[in-house]
């Protein structure tokens, strides 16, 4: 990693000092609802009825996953698209960076290292609303970060390059919520239709899911997750370099 990237990363944090205790709040309430609501709510009827596809277990352990790897994955959207979008237009702080000797990959591998970090700290404070339920296993943090950057990374080689905000509306619209309500998340994926689960099988929300509850081929699920995310590296390299020194 280059010392410049190391300089990026510090610009970011310096930011998120200021915002920090606003994010945090989030981070915690948000999965407390959720798991409130859902995993002892919904749960209670789910469990009444003893459904073979959550082999036995409760709904709450089947959801507390789920709903980890489904904010990591809205996590690594948001931290991907938006602020990189914003960076990247005329008067953005991607445009004061490359005047100095910070090379265009330097300030997305930084950009890239700060969304890390900040997928880390996100989702060890979700994943520690989940272990006082009892709803998650602490194995599933790597899973989740996994996750978010398999999201992020490609996401805003996609972001640095559009050039209306509208894009990345759809983009969520179309693309990460049907993601968030049919990979495994809320419900077995074996529940669906025969080529609908074969969809959903190809997701990387599904595969990170999986892999937050140790379920399945976890080798297979890491490395989709890894080769979406050095994909979209690359990608992002190649389009930062096009944007920034045109």
């Amino acid at each position: 990693m280059s010392v410049p990237a190391v300089h990026e990363f510090g610009y970011w944090w310096h930011r998120y000092r200021r915002t920090w205790r606003g994010t945090a709040v989030i981070s915690i309430a948000n999965p407390l609802l959720f798991v409130t609501a859902l995993g002892f709510g919904l749960g209670r009827l789910v469990d009444e009825r003893n459904s073979a596809y959550l082999h036995g277990g409760s709904y709450l352990a089947f959801i507390g996953p789920g709903l980890l790897a489904a904010s990591a994955m809205q996590m690594g959207f948001i931290h991907g698209s938006g602020p990189v979008f914003q960076s990247a237009r005329v008067g953005g702080n991607y445009r004061a960076a490359v005047t100095t000797p910070m090379e265009p990959s330097d300030i997305f591998t930084g950009h890239l290292l700060f969304t890390a970090f900040r997928a880390t700290l996100d989702s060890a404070a979700i994943l520690l609303v989940l272990l006082v339920f009892g709803a998650a296993s602490p194995a599933a943090l790597p899973g989740a970060v996994l996750t978010a950057l398999a999201f992020a990374t490609p996401i805003s080689a996609y972001a640095v390059s559009t050039d209306r905000p509208a894009k990345l509306s759809a983009l969520f619209r179309f693309v990460i919520m049907p993601l968030y309500m049919f990979s495994g998340t809320f419900f077995p994926a074996e529940q669906l239709p025969g080529p609908l689960r074969a969809l959903v099988w190809l997701s990387p929300l599904w595969h990170g899911t999986e892999l937050c509850r140790g379920s399945g081929p976890i080798v297979i699920h890491v490395l989709v997750l890894l080769a979406l995310i050095v994909a979209g590296y690359l990608a992002g390299r190649r389009s930062y370099t096009r944007r920034l020194t045109a």
